[in-house]
């Protein structure tokens, strides 16, 4: 909140201002600020002044300098426990003998590292590109009387800047001058709050009389007496905001750089974090268990071992005398940090950067899809963040904004209006087009003077501004217009606005409020193209708490009108007359059938009673302290005891595919809420025209109307016991669907009963909540989120007042609709169309979700393989730390040899094809609630690699027990014997992807045995060539002298084999006797595979 005050002191050349601001969620702290406009100092005399130092007008969205970024990225980088665990390994490797290299631990870590530090830095440099071009921007301003230009950082507070038509506002402005006769400018702040309509701004003085501000600063002028103005937010010119419609203003920094808005609201959003992501730290939280009781195994059974004479130094090996004399503890703390190196890589340090890149790359098949580009607006998805990807397989619960613009089409066209009780047929017009085969304005049956008094009332009552180009003829008085042929272009916050003077234009031709705004002075264009004239005398604007806006007018034979429209239930209460039933009956009937609707009243005004009416307002806008309250007190006593004129009805068609979206979602599984803000009986309307309710369904209503005759406890048991009996006799029959009418309230929707409020939704097909506030949705949101279930959450919406719910949400997706772009800027992922998400959740997501908890799964399962080797071949070698493997295997295994396939299959495996995902949505179920990363699943591909471990080991282990397996006589080495249990390992985790892969492409193909192709030529050539760089070669023909021998050849054959079969006949025996619903539909329809038909793929071919 944003509390000014300026006050322009008496007989002195500076004006000053005295701001206070205060910040929301921090109500102790408030930024306080004097500033005189224009440098001027202070007159002597006047109260001390301390000069302020403020921040120039840089704006720096960046994370890093040229100076900060090594050690800000390696603090950041290494607060992830995996990175951090290898640091701790490899400066215990540099520290204390142990039995692998540091290279074996430094290099992988140092490959992560640097490539998410050249991820992150190529980001952050994008951005310090974005931020230099916004911060050298040319801006004029005030200086020493004369206009200067200079770059926007250079930009000072107090500072007197000129902005001309379509340039953004550099700072946060206070409104000082127009060129404009009235003293406003036109706003557009679509950066800023979605809004694409153009808003009015009025100048701080807001009189006609006296000098200009600017001019006054420039030539030192003097004002008038002390002069006291309250400001508001229609003075406060944000950062960002463009100017429209107005040649140019004037206007004096408050808040530059950092501190604007703008950049303050860079600092709301919070990390989210994928379930996956969670279920990766909590597996590797065990796995660290895991590596510490085997190095704390192998530690005692070291010294259970040593405690054999002369066990602990054999004649091999004697210790020197220092080592005779350590002490006992610190020698097994020491053995036991070797130990620590030895088995570190159970822990996948790789397995982070290929997700990171999974993540990346996956993102773009969303982008690349041409099924989700929409034709009609030119816009394809958008994926703002790609860390949620494999969330949008997860989602089990959907809260999207009711109505306007994600279930609609936010088009909106006039329907019908009713006038006295009698229902008009206007042309019925949609964006300016009139419709086919739509029937004129009915006159029959109405009255003359009521009727062109509801017209005249639409024609003024409004925000709707005319464009300039488009203006009509600036007479006075009636006449006919010369441009009366002449088309007008309407711009407007509210669509429906726009519809409705849309609509009377084909009646009462070019209508607006900006129509002529000369003088205060507004002309509307009768159909006998003559024009009346009219004096816009006040503007009582609209607000979300009113819910509803006058404006009063006096006309040239000197008659006062109040005009007001707004919502039915803001209306009827304030109206003394009228045809209020037959009105009433024809809105509720109207809000049945989806319809967007608004009452329309009116009053004459005398001129006494006008002028008590100005009076009153203007006493409360010039108010210093509690001007809002005071506003609001002045409405409520002017907008009363008025007489009903009739009401309007406007069309917002439903989204094309909005039903069959809504429909396969909750086929899927996905709970589906409703949250708006339109009555229950037009969210109600649309819920059954999107077939999220059926006829058949039972509405359980939690109305304001019924709590007030019963007590909230009595009406929540009493749903409860509907909801468990409708749900017991007819669970799948019949459903049940809870509707919730929520007035706005501090303490939440449910207050002391949530868990009972949570326990009826369960057991609802649909929730459906009306009349809700923003903060409000985002607290229902919340709601679901920390609920004994912890669902995934999925928040949709297209408008800025969806932003909260958006941010709030599990994921957050953004509708680029008419509302602006605020929500898609905001969200996680944007689409064109609500039809879009049905493909976003049920292939996409599915797949994502598919893809990532294998490539989880199947690193840990490969790492359990690689090392559980090498903690059974210590049982052999006295615990003496001896590796099984050559410090080259131990560096390149998860870099090189298996790291590609994985990656690839993470990218493009395609289980089922996209047309069955599409057309049986039902499979969505078989991966719900993390269903593939839960502990039963984790805990058989850890016990997979363990009897995996357990082949490669022991047979390898009986084969060696024949020593002479050559040709020539020789024995096999300890060097052999590792070579061998690796190379059946890479095979077979290499293979063990090949059998899970259901998609084949080339590709596939290509990386799959390509791999398998570079370990053995990579370790002919390690074994096969003497090296300079290296001192000794512990696998010099090693593995040429391995394929030598035809045993090893047949004994790498038949593990492979046995260490497959096991997984092999898990999968045959669980598809025929236990299949899920996805490996029915893989029997069903085979057709699909090594099909081309996701875009991605295509993309790739080509």
């Amino acid at each position: 909140m944003v509390q000014l005050i300026v006050e322009k002191p008496l007989q002195t050349p500076a004006f000053r201002f005295v701001l206070h601001r205060r910040c929301a969620g921090e109500e102790n702290w408030v930024d306080s600020r004097t500033i005189y406009v224009g440098h001027k100092e202070p007159p002597p005399g006047t109260e001390a002044y301390i000069p302020q130092r403020y921040p120039d007008n840089r704006i720096v969205s960046s994370k890093y300098t040229f100076w900060n970024f090594i050690p800000k990225n390696l603090f950041e980088q290494f607060r992830r426990i995996a990175n951090f665990y290898f640091l701790i390994i490899f400066v215990v490797q540099l520290i204390i003998d142990t039995p692998t290299s540091p290279v074996t631990s430094g290099l992988p870590l140092f490959f992560v590292i640097t490539v998410t530090a050249i991820k992150q830095g190529y980001e952050d440099w994008l951005r310090h590109k974005a931020d230099n071009a916004m911060n050298q921007c040319p801006v004029h301003f005030i200086q020493h009387g004369k206009l200067v230009r200079k770059q926007s950082r250079k930009l000072r507070v107090g500072d007197i800047v000129m902005v001309k038509e379509d340039e953004t506002f550099p700072c946060d402005l206070i409104f000082l001058s127009s060129n404009r006769a009235d003293g406003t400018c036109h706003v557009t702040t679509a950066s800023l709050d979605g809004e694409s309509s153009h808003k009015v701004w009025a100048w701080v003085w807001g009189t006609q009389q006296g000098t200009s501000l600017v001019s006054c600063v420039s030539s030192r002028c003097l004002g008038p007496p002390c002069l006291h103005r309250p400001l508001g937010s229609e003075n406060l010119l944000l950062r960002g905001a463009k100017l429209k419609n107005t040649e140019k203003i004037f206007g004096v920094a408050i808040y530059t750089g950092m501190e604007t808005k703008m950049a303050l609201n860079y600092q709301s959003k919070s990390q989210k974090r994928s379930a996956v992501e969670k279920s990766m730290n909590t597996f590797l939280i065990v796995y660290l268990c895991i590596l510490i009781s085997k190095a704390l195994i192998n530690t005692v059974l070291k010294y259970v071992w040593q405690s054999e004479p002369f066990r602990d130094e054999p004649w091999y090996n004697q210790k020197t005398e220092s080592e005779r004399q350590r002490n006992l503890f610190l020698r097994a703390f020491t053995d036991f940090l070797a130990f620590m190196v030895l088995f570190n890589y159970i822990i996948p340090v790789s397995m982070y950067v290929t997700v990171e890149m999974q993540k990346f790359l996956g993102s773009y098949f969303i982008t690349w899809d041409e099924d989700m580009f929409d034709e009609e607006t030119g816009e394809g998805p958008l994926v703002n963040t790609s860390d949620l990807n494999e969330e949008l397989g997860q989602v089990g619960r959907v809260h999207l904004h009711g109505q306007t613009g994600t279930l609609t089409e936010n088009n909106m066209a006039f329907k019908e209006c009713c006038i006295e009780g009698h229902v008009h047929v206007p042309h019925v017009i949609c964006n300016g087009q009139v419709l086919p085969d739509a029937s004129g304005i009915d006159m029959i049956d109405s009255s003359p003077g009521r009727e062109e008094l509801f017209f005249r009332a639409l024609c003024l009552c409004h925000t709707v501004q005319v464009k300039d180009d488009d203006q009509m003829d600036h007479g006075d008085g009636p006449g006919k217009s010369p441009d009366s042929g002449k088309s007008c272009v309407y711009i407007s916050s509210s669509p429906d606005e726009v519809a409705l003077v849309e609509g009377v234009q084909r009646w009462v031709g070019c209508v607006g409020p900006g129509f002529q705004r000369a003088g205060g002075v507004l002309r509307v264009l009768h159909f006998l193209l003559f024009f009346f004239r009219f004096e816009l005398l006040e503007v009582l604007s609209f607000d979300s708490v009113r819910r509803r806006m006058s404006v009063i007018v006096k006309s040239v034979t000197g008659e006062i009108y109040l005009f007001c429209k707004g919502a039915d239930s803001s209306i009827f209460p304030r109206v003394i007359e009228g045809k209020v039933d037959q009105i009433r009956s024809r809105v509720e009937r109207n809000a049945v059938e989806g319809l967007r609707t608004l009452c329309v009243a009116y009053k004459r005004l005398i001129p006494e009673e006008y002028e008590g009416v100005s009076k009153l307002l203007q006493s409360a806008k010039v108010a210093l302290q509690d001007r809002e309250k005071k506003l609001a007190e002045a409405y409520e006593h002017i907008e009363k005891d008025l007489i009903l004129l009739g009401a309007t009805a406007v069309e917002d068609r439903l989204q094309e595919k909005a039903a069959d979206t809504i429909e396969a979602l909750q086929k899927a599984g996905i709970k589906v809420w409703v949250l708006t803000g339109d009555k229950m009986e037009t969210a109600a309307a649309t819920c059954y025209a999107c077939k999220l309710f059926r006829r058949g369904t039972q509405l359980l209503e939690l109305t304001t109307k019924r709590i007030e005759e019963q007590s909230l406890h009595d009406v929540l048991f009493e749903l409860s016991k509907t909801v468990l009996r409708c749900s017991g006799k007819v669970c799948r029959a019949l459903k049940s669907a809870l509707s919730l009418i929520m007035k706005p309230r501090e303490d939440g929707s449910s207050g002391n009963y949530r868990e009972l409020f949570l326990e009826i939704c369960r057991n609802c097909s649909a929730v459906l909540c009306c009349r809700m506030a923003p903060l409000q949705k985002a607290q229902i949101v919340k709601l679901i989120k920390f609920s004994k279930e912890h669902p995934i959450t999925l928040a949709i919406g297209d408008g800025a007042n969806d932003v909260s719910m958006i941010l709030e949400a599990h994921v957050g997706i953004g509708v680029i609709g008419k509302e602006g772009r605020q929500a898609a800027r905001n969200s996680d992922y944007a689409i064109p169309k609500f039809k879009h998400l049905k493909k976003m959740l049920l292939v996409h997501g599915h797949f994502y979700y598919i893809r990532i908890s294998e490539l989880v799964q199947y690193f840990f399962y490969k790492n359990v393989c690689f090392i559980f080797p090498q903690f059974l071949y210590q049982f052999f070698c006295g615990f003496s730390q001896q590796t099984l493997y050559d410090t080259a295997y131990l560096t390149l295994y998860n870099i090189s040899f298996t790291s590609l396939p994985i990656l690839l299959y993470s990218l493009m495996e395609q289980h089922v094809g996209i047309d069955v995902l599409k057309r049986d949505p039902t499979l969505y179920r078989d991966i719900a609630k993390n269903a593939l990363l839960r502990w039963r699943v984790f805990i058989y591909w850890t016990f997979l690699g363990v009897f995996d471990a357990l082949v490669f080991f022991f047979g390898a282990y009986f084969m060696f027990e024949n020593t002479t397996v050559t040709s020539n006589g020789q024995m096999f080495g300890n060097w052999t014997f590792g070579a061998l249990v690796f190379t059946v390992m890479v095979f077979t985790v290499t293979l063990k992807l090949a059998l899970d892969t259901h998609y084949w492409t080339w590709v596939n193909h290509f990386v799959i045995w390509g791999s398998l192709l570079f370990y053995v030529v990579f370790s002919l050539l390690w074994g096969g060539v003497i090296w300079p760089f290296l001192s000794y070669q512990r696998m010099y023909y090693v593995f040429i002298h391995m394929l030598s021998s035809g045993p090893a050849w047949l004994g790498i054959i038949l593990l492979i084999t046995v260490s497959l079969l096991p997984d092999v006949l898990k999968k045959v025996l669980c598809r025929q006797l236990w299949p899920t619903a996805t490996e029915k539909t893989q029997v069903r329809s085979p057709a699909w595979l090594g099909k081309c038909t996701l875009v991605s793929q295509s993309s790739i071919d080509k």
